[in-house]
């Protein structure tokens, strides 16, 4: 899908490589949040509906999904040399960062007060990934499936993840091929 011209885009492959650092530095253990306040309400690269498809399409390739994002939007820009400067700028910096910390926690990990500190980290980036899926589930309302489906596949995946600690992969498998065929036979009958 090609950007609309009249909308904000990064203004050259500096751009996307500094907006992707600045991001990368700002997530720690998970940037969900980050990523949708950045790309969708601030800098407006991408719009709600395109920033959840792509988001869709990241998680289910491999790798990790934000810098699947990245190449993704990268690409979109600039074709396959926006997609390189938005990967650089998602792992240059933060890798030395990541380098340097390792240092620090192979010296200092044993300390109460690191392991305290990185199990405030973990709840506070729980917080924002929950936000960011409240959000995000506006977008739901032009979904073509009733509001009580989506929300009984969603309140069936927390189950899944949390009740009976079900791997995500099979999650994925089993509620997103529930979610797909859900949808396929909705829009196949109103085409009808």
């Amino acid at each position: 899908m090609t950007p609309d011209i009249d909308r904000p885009r990064p203004t050259s492959l500096l751009d996307l490589f500094v907006s992707f650092t600045v991001l990368a530095l700002q997530g720690f253990g998970g940037v969900l949040a980050v990523v949708q306040r950045e790309m969708v309400e601030r800098k407006k690269w991408l719009t709600p509906e395109e920033f959840i498809e792509d988001w869709a399409v990241a998680q289910i390739m491999p790798g990790p999904n934000v810098v699947n994002l990245s190449l993704m939007i990268g690409g979109r820009y600039f074709g396959l040399r926006g997609a390189l400067a938005a990967l650089a700028g998602m792992l240059c910096l933060p890798l030395v960062v990541v380098l340097c910390l390792a240092l620090l926690y192979a010296q200092y990990g044993s300390h109460p007060g690191v392991a305290g500190a990185l199990r405030g980290m973990a709840a506070v980036t729980a917080g924002m990934i929950a936000a960011t899926g409240l959000k995000l589930a506006s977008a739901l309302r032009s979904h073509r499936l009733p509001r009580w489906q989506t929300g009984l596949i969603a309140l069936v995946c927390v189950g899944f993840v949390l009740v009976l600690q079900l791997p995500l992969a099979y999650t994925l498998l089993i509620l997103g091929g529930l979610g797909y065929t859900l949808t396929y036979r909705k829009l196949k009958g109103a085409s009808a």
